[in-house]
This record gives structure tokens, sequence and C-alpha cells, in this order.
């Protein structure tokens, strides 16, 4: 059982059947009155974020949330297929359970299948991934002073922004949190 006086961010808790996830939480104590804790939670099979109080001595029960490395294999209709490579053992989820997390996620990559009681809810993609640029507009010498940056399209067909030196056929890495480009690999 875990206080709410011990919440820390990335906790998984089980509050009436659901469980949720601690995003952001903080201990208020006030002048007048009792303190208590203000949290920002997110529910991890829905998705929603719900703000909540707590009295620091409610106890919840930790919720365990299993992470399994598993190698993305590929994708036919709406079902993308993940193989564990200790076990050999494939399973297919649809496109409701990965959303957008195999934006940046070219065949044959490691993500983390997050599952709860043997139900899937997320997929992780790795932090960092390598890709080619597909295409993007040729930047040139003066077009700005500083910082400029223009659009370009990867290989797995996602978005990114990048700077005016990076032309087609190079190879950039991507953290896929943000989708933002790193640098030239």
């Amino acid at each position: 059982m875990i206080s709410a006086g011990d919440f820390r961010n990335g906790l998984t808790i089980e509050i009436e059947g659901n469980v949720f996830q601690i995003m952001e939480f903080q201990h208020v104590k006030p002048g007048k009155g009792a303190a208590f804790v203000r949290t920002k939670i997110k529910n991890i099979i829905s998705g929603g974020v719900v703000e909540r109080t707590f009295r620091p001595t409610e106890k919840f029960p930790a919720a365990r949330i299993d992470r399994i490395d598993m190698q993305y294999l590929y994708s036919d209709g709406d079902l993308f297929h993940f193989m564990n490579n200790d076990t050999f053992e494939q399973i297919a989820l649809n496109t409701e359970a990965i959303g957008d997390a195999l934006k940046f996620v070219k065949e044959n990559e490691i993500c983390k299948i997050c599952s709860y009681n043997g139900n899937v809810f997320s997929v992780e993609p790795p932090l960092f991934v390598e890709l080619e640029i597909t295409d993007t507009e040729p930047g040139f010498k003066g077009d700005t002073a500083t910082g400029a940056s223009k659009p370009a399209t990867v290989e797995t067909g996602a978005q990114v922004n990048v700077p005016l030196f990076v032309n087609q056929g190079d190879k950039i890495k991507i953290d896929t949190r943000t989708g933002e480009y790193l640098s030239r690999v």
C-alpha cells in the first residue's frame, strides 16, 4: 500500500478499480486547515487525465505494470505484429492500443509493450531512432541568419523539422518522445 504522502511522478496506483499513473503531484500545507496532496493523474487504460486531491494518510494499492521488450515485425491493415525475442511468441495489436507510438519506428526495432493483468494498453518506442530523410526541400545559403528549419519526411512517413543543412538521403537521429531532430548520423 502506498500513502498519498509518498506519491512520486510515474508511480502507478489503483483507485476504485482503475489504474492511474501520477503525472504531477504537490504537497500543500495551507496556513489554516489540514495538509493535502494535489495531483494530476492519468488513467492508463483510457488515457484520460484528472486532477484530484488526497489526504496524505490515504492509502492505495500499487499497480503492477509489466513492460516487455518485443520486436516490431510488420503491419497489415490496422493490425501491428510484435514478437517476444525470448519465447518467439507473437501478438497482434490494433491501432487503438498503438496510437501514434510507431510514427518513428521501422520494422525489426525493439519496443516496450506495456500491459496490466495481461491486457496491453500501450507501446513505448525506443527513446532515440536513426532514420533516413526521404523527401525535403533543398536549403539555400543565406536563407536566414540563425536557427532556421524546414519540414522533412523520414522513411517511416513521419514529418520532422530539420535544419537547412540537412538534405535528402541523410540519416538523422530523432527523439521519439518529442519528435524533434537531434543530430545527423
